[in-house]
């Protein structure tokens, strides 16, 4: 195990350059799966979730190889509809392989997918959606056995815009006979990025975005190299990281359009922000002030991935705060590690009341997921003293290089053995 030893207090300057957001790449790893011909993801984030879903593939019989930072997946070969129950248990974006396994082979076996103890995260809205498309499904001992003699269009009305059910559909209608309409479907810029990927391998899909997708279902698809979206979570984290310790730091490679609400959150604690083309400039000078609600919702509302972090930042602000998770029930499992840092929070079921304190103290603490561990980091960061953030496993999940990043920036940040 290996922990981050923190000093405190030092302000942010810089430029960071982001990495390609990990919310892509997951899915279009899955969606490699559905071509025989070879598949190039360009500046794959070198993070543990990617290193997971290829070792997927190749348990698959797909070849995958990195090289200078890019993923190639050739899987011509790929013949087993199997996924192993330790790698599905690691991974909460395996159910993304339902999809794609179900249109290569017509049947797929998984257990229940693992991934953050952030909530129950049922896939029902899969299995539902799933079954309008032709397939047969059989639960039991906590695995998925799903069989489809012909994969067929069908119109499909999610009763809620998940993420995850949106691109399982595309992924398993993408090659399905005839037209598939899909109804109160996801609009997160990820959905938008699939999207493009398969139009590129030579799907018929139109409508990412909106709350309406068309899929026109094609006999096959081709090869493709493509460079995915960057990371809307990992600028929004530097940003709040920025606001938290003071400075000014520019992060390059983000539509501001996709994390607006941030940026009005930002605007709101009283830091400056400036936006041009994929650019964005933070400064922060002097004590913030706490934002007076925080809603999560369903893009393009503001993300669950960030309610973390801004929470840290708010603990450090002047004033009070509502922090009101809508998404993920047990989402706040962070805030014990926070209050031994002298956060004085509240949390009743899915809100969280903050009495900013002005500032935090240093303390040894554990993340227990990937934004809470990003949270733990930001706080530390502009805290007094020093912080040690164990338990680094979490945090490798979805951060590249996020050590290094934060130094350039001129944090004092350590990387040890425990």
């Amino acid at each position: 195990m290996e922990k981050y030893v923190i000093e405190g207090g030092r302000r942010l300057a810089g430029r960071v350059m982001l990495q390609s957001a990990k919310n892509s790449v997951l899915p279009l790893l899955a969606a490699s799966i559905l071509t025989e011909k070879r598949v190039t993801i360009r500046e794959a984030p070198a993070i543990a979730d990617v290193a997971c879903m290829a070792q997927i593939l190749r348990e698959l019989g797909a070849k995958v190889t990195f090289s200078g930072g890019d993923v190639i997946i050739d899987s011509a070969d790929a013949c087993c509809h199997e996924i192993p129950s330790s790698l599905t248990r690691e991974l909460r974006s395996s159910v993304f392989m339902l999809g794609s396994l179900l249109t290569r082979f017509k049947r797929a076996l998984i257990a229940y997918p693992g991934g953050c103890d952030i909530g129950l995260r049922p896939i029902d809205l899969h299995l539902f959606a799933l079954r309008r498309l032709g397939v047969n499904i059989s639960e039991r001992d906590g695995f998925i056995f799903c069989e489809a003699e012909k994969l067929h269009g069908a119109e499909i009305l999610l009763d809620f815009p998940s993420v995850g059910a949106t691109e399982n559909i595309l992924l398993a209608a993408v090659m399905a006979e005839g037209r598939t309409t899909l109804t109160g479907a996801a609009k997160e810029p990820e959905i938008v990025d699939l999207q493009n990927f398969l139009n590129a391998m030579g799907a018929r899909i139109a409508g990412a975005g909106t709350d309406v997708i068309e899929i026109e279902g094609v006999k096959e698809l081709h090869g493709v190299t493509c460079r995915p979206m960057k990371d809307r979570i990992e600028a929004g984290t530097f940003l709040i990281a920025a606001a938290a310790c003071g400075g000014e730091i520019e992060v390059v490679g983000i539509r501001p359009e996709n994390i607006r609400l941030l940026l009005h959150k930002l605007r709101e604690n009283g830091c400056k922000i400036h936006t041009k083309n994929d650019k964005i400039r933070i400064e922060s000078r002097g004590t913030l002030r706490c934002n007076r609600r925080i809603e999560t919702m369903p893009f393009p509302g503001f993300p669950t991935d960030l309610q973390a972090q801004v929470t840290a930042l708010n603990a450090s602000c002047t004033g009070c705060a509502l922090i009101v998770e809508n998404l993920f029930e047990t989402r706040f499992k962070y805030v014990p590690e926070l209050q031994k840092m002298g956060a004085d929070i509240e949390v009743k079921g899915r809100t969280a009341f903050v009495r900013g304190t002005g500032r935090l103290h240093g303390a040894c603490v554990t993340a227990g997921d990937l934004r809470g561990g990003a949270a733990l980091v930001i706080a530390a960061l502009g805290a007094e003293g020093t912080s040690e953030v164990l338990d680094l496993s979490h945090i490798d999940r979805g951060y590249a290089d996020f050590r290094a990043k934060l130094k350039k920036l001129g944090a004092s940040i350590r990387r040890v053995s425990v």
